[in-house]
């Protein structure tokens, strides 16, 4: 069997019997990977995003991107970067003779992957994961009973907690349909969302720096690679686009969405690129496209933020169209050694392509600009504090509710409980999860926190706190 053949198998884990079937086999008209992105689109966490931080917490500008627009711009761009390399150059695809298996799969799987790769962040964005490793290290003892200089492979999920496995273990175990299976996505689609392929115990900061799945979903993790030709630490080909096209999304879109919010000006994101970047020529080449439509928006009597507004969208769509065209010829050039597991980009492929100063230059800007802002670290503050006293809450009801002790028995305890996910419980209380109770409590701890949206983390946070303070 040819590499791309397996690494495009369209079964599933609960019909495995589909991995030997023709891969243009089709359901209701659609392929398998069309499919995928179906599901994708309509499951509920989808929706949620639409009420989570992606930069800005609580913002009311309704233009300001949350984490639902970022991930459809992620969706939208790995999708047209699927089109070209599926029509200009199916031949990097060795392997499968289907022509329309590869046109339609290959967008589909790319967009599916970057709609949901952000799908298990918690409320307000990366705070969000810090606050959730914060209170498992500040809390060790008490939850672990060991240090976190004792703590092993599996406490480490938790201390080390990441929305990447978050976002596989919600797919594959927490979204119930009827069974077991999550979502039932494709083999392929499941191995290209893996983003780091490997354990909390086999992070290196010089390496795969994060872990892509918990301890809870590792026998699923091996299922998939051994259904997709892959191992620990070898990612899916294709996860390397999902991840450039994220790189774009948000180092250009964060830098749009702080000139819009007037915390700064596109003469200042001009200034400091050629600053900090002068010999770079696709920085060059990008600001001298938008500089011209900047100066011909100022001619038209618009209002300065009308100007900005209008010269930011600009550079947008010539910073994007550089950064793609950098990705699609990597790929093609690299196509061979990325299937073989030959190459491996750690930092991704925008750091070793024409595009790397500008990529890296934006993000050095939007944070210096954006997320340093007075405004922003104070909004972020108050969510982490929020997240840190709303597990203080839960972990009431969730602990010893297994074996009916503790606090968990109290009014308090059995309210807070009966606030949690429904879906979340039955996993929770599952005979058949054998994992250790401690695991298990914190995993639904996390679980719950997780699939929070920012106004519903913040209802449920005040709706409990008098509650709590009289149980105390």
């Amino acid at each position: 069997m040819e590499k791309w053949e397996i690494l495009l198998n369209t079964g599933r884990r609960k019909d495995k019997a589909k991995q030997d079937s023709n891969t243009s086999k089709t359901a209701n008209g659609r392929l398998e990977m069309e499919r995928d992105y179906d599901r994708v689109l309509f499951a509920t966490p989808t929706r949620r995003l639409a009420d989570k931080t992606q930069v800005f917490p609580l913002d009311r500008n309704d233009s300001i991107r949350t984490r639902l627009t970022h991930s459809l711009e992620v969706s939208a761009i790995a999708r047209s970067i699927g089109l070209r390399l599926a029509y200009e150059s199916p031949e990097i695809f060795a392997g499968i003779e289907d022509q329309q298996f590869i046109q339609r799969s290959v967008p589909a799987l790319l967009a599916a992957i970057g709609l949901v790769h952000d799908m298990g962040n918690p409320p307000f964005g990366h705070q969000g994961e810090s606050a959730i490793q914060t209170w498992f290290n500040k809390n060790c003892q008490k939850v672990f009973n060991v240090t976190q200089e004792q703590a092993q492979d599996d406490v480490k999920d938790f201390l080390k907690f990441d929305g990447n496995a978050q976002t596989f273990r919600l797919l594959t175990r927490l979204q119930i349909l009827s069974d077991q299976f999550g979502l039932n996505l494709t083999y392929a689609t499941l191995a290209a969302l893996i983003k780091y392929p490997v354990g909390s115990n086999n992070t290196n900061p010089s390496h795969w720096k994060k872990h892509g799945f918990f301890k809870s979903e590792e026998e699923i993790v091996n299922e998939i690679w051994a259904n997709t030709g892959l191992k620990n630490g070898i990612r899916h080909p294709l996860t390397y686009i999902m991840e450039a096209c994220d790189d774009i999304a948000y180092s250009v879109m964060d830098a749009e969405d702080t000139v819009k919010k007037g915390l700064a000006s596109f003469s200042d994101l001009a200034n400091y690129l050629e600053q900090y970047n002068s010999d770079d020529n696709a920085t060059s080449d990008v600001l001298e496209k938008a500089k011209q439509k900047h100066e011909e928006f100022k001619k038209t009597g618009l209002s300065p933020q009308e100007i900005n507004d209008c010269s930011m969208q600009m550079f947008r769509v010539y910073a994007i169209t550089n950064m793609v065209e950098s990705v699609v010829n990597f790929f093609k050039e690299k196509t061979q050694e990325l299937t073989n597991g030959e190459l491996h980009l750690y930092k991704g492929i925008i750091p070793v392509t024409p595009s790397a100063n500008l990529c890296k230059t934006l993000k050095e800007f939007d944070k210096r600009y954006g997320f340093k802002h007075k405004s922003v670290l104070e909004l972020e503050l108050k969510g982490h504090n929020f997240i840190n006293k709303t597990m203080d809450m839960l972990w009431v009801g969730i602990h010893g509710k297994l074996e009916n002790t503790y606090d968990s028995q109290t009014p308090f305890g059995k309210y807070v409980y009966s606030r949690i996910s429904e879906s979340y419980r039955r996993v929770f209380e599952d005979k058949s999860n054998t994992l250790d109770i401690p695991y298990k409590e914190a995993q639904l701890l996390s679980d719950s926190i997780s699939g929070m949206t920012d106004s519903y983390l913040i209802a449920l946070h005040d709706e409990l706190l008098p509650l709590y303070e009289n149980h105390c």
